[in-house]
C-alpha cells in the first residue's frame, strides 16, 4: 500500500474505482433512486402533517422516520454523485470524519426510533383501552428526542475515537463512504480498543439491546393477536407488524453483519455490497414497506390532491 503521513489531510474513496465505461448508469441510476427516496419520504411527511385523523403516535413516528432517512440517505448519496460526476475521489480528512459523525448518528437514531416503534404497536395493540394514557403528546415527543440524543452520543464516542487514530498504512477508503470499519483498515496502530467500544456501545447498546427490546414487544404483541377473535383485527394487526418486522430485519441485518465483528473478519468488497444495503435501499424501501402499503396514508393522498393543508 501506499504510505502516507501518520496526519493524512484527505482520503481516496475507491467504492466507484471498477466502473470503467458505467460512469453515467451509475450515476443516473444513483441520482434516481435518490430522487425517488426523497419525494417519497417528504409524500408521507406531507400527508402526515396535513390530515389530522394521522395525529396519532403512529404517524408521529413513522414521520421521524421518514425525516430520519432523509438525512440518512444524504449524508451519503450527494458526495458518491459528486465523485462519478467529477470523478474526484478524495475527501478531506475533516470531511470524512464529519461524514462518519453524522451516519452513524443517523444509524444509531434510527435503531432506537425502531425499537420506539415497536412499543407503540405494543401498547396500542396489548393495551388499546391505555393507549391514549401510555402514549401522550409529550411522551411521544420525549421518545423521540432520546432517539436523537441517543444516536447522537453514540457516534460521538466513536467519531472521537476513530478520529485520534494515526491513518500512516494508507489514505485509500476502500469502501464508497467513510465508514468505521474501513478506516480502521487504515490505521497503523492497535484498533482493539476502537472494537471494544464498537461492540459494547455500537453493537449492544445501540444495537443489540434495541433489537432484543423490539423482540420482546413482538413476543407480547403475537401472544395478543393470537387470543384476537375477530380475524379482521388479527390481520390488520399482523398487517401492521409485518411491515414493521420488514424494516427491522433489513436494518438491523445489515448494520449487525457490519459493525458487530471483529476487523480481522472484515472483508471490505462485500461489506461494500451490504452497506449498499442499509445506506441506500433500506431508506428507500422504508415508504413502500412501512407506510404506502397502509390504507390511511393511500386514503389520505387520493383525498390530499388539489386541497390545502388545514
Amino acid at each position: 500500500m501506499e504510505e502516507v503521513n501518520a496526519t493524512v489531510s484527505e482520503f481516496i474513496i475507491l467504492g466507484f474505482s471498477n466502473l470503467q465505461g458505467l460512469e453515467s448508469v451509475v450515476f443516473l441510476l444513483l441520482l434516481l433512486m435518490y430522487l425517488l427516496t426523497i419525494l417519497a419520504h417528504l409524500v408521507i411527511i406531507l400527508v402526515t402533517s396535513c390530515n389530522r385523523h394521522l395525529q396519532t403516535p403512529m404517524y408521529f413516528f413513522l414521520g421521524n422516520l421518514s425525516i430520519l432517512d432523509i438525512c440518512y440517505i444524504s449524508v451519503t448519496i450527494p458526495k458518491m454523485l459528486a465523485a462519478i460526476a467529477e470523478g474526484n475521489k478524495t475527501i478531506t480528512f475533516s470531511g470524512c470524519i464529519v461524514q462518519l459523525y453524522l451516519f452513524v448518528s443517523l444509524e444509531g437514531t434510527e435503531a432506537i426510533l425502531l425499537a420506539e416503534m415497536a412499543y407503540d404497536r405494543y401498547v396500542a395493540i396489548c393495551h388499546p383501552l391505555r393507549y391514549t394514557v401510555f402514549m401522550t403528546h409529550r411522551v411521544c415527543i420525549q421518545l423521540g428526542v432520546f432517539s436523537w440524543i441517543g444516536g447522537s452520543i453514540n457516534a460521538v464516542v466513536h467519531t472521537a475515537l476513530t478520529s485520534r487514530l494515526p491513518f500512516c498504512r494508507s489514505n485509500k477508503v476502500n469502501h464508497f463512504f467513510c465508514d468505521i470499519p474501513p478506516l480502521l483498515k487504515l490505521s497503523c496502530t492497535s484498533t482493539w480498543v476502537n472494537e471494544i467500544v464498537l461492540f459494547a456501545i455500537g453493537g449492544v447498546f445501540v444495537g443489540l439491546s434495541p433489537l432484543i427490546f423490539i423482540l420482546v414487544s413482538y413476543m407480547y404483541i403475537m401472544g395478543t393477536i393470537l387470543k384476537m377473535h375477530s380475524r379482521d383485527g388479527r390481520h390488520k394487526a399482523f398487517s401492521t407488524c409485518a411491515s414493521h418486522l420488514t424494516v427491522v430485519t433489513l436494518f438491523y441485518g445489515a448494520s449487525m453483519f457490519t459493525y458487530v465483528r471483529p476487523s480481522s473478519s472484515y472483508a471490505l468488497d462485500q461489506d461494500r455490497v451490504v452497506s449498499v444495503l442499509y445506506s441506500l435501499l433500506t431508506p428507500m424501501l422504508n415508504p413502500l414497506i412501512y407506510s404506502l402499503r397502509n390504507k390511511e396514508i393511500k386514503g389520505s393522498l387520493f383525498r390530499l390532491f388539489g386541497k390545502r393543508c388545514s
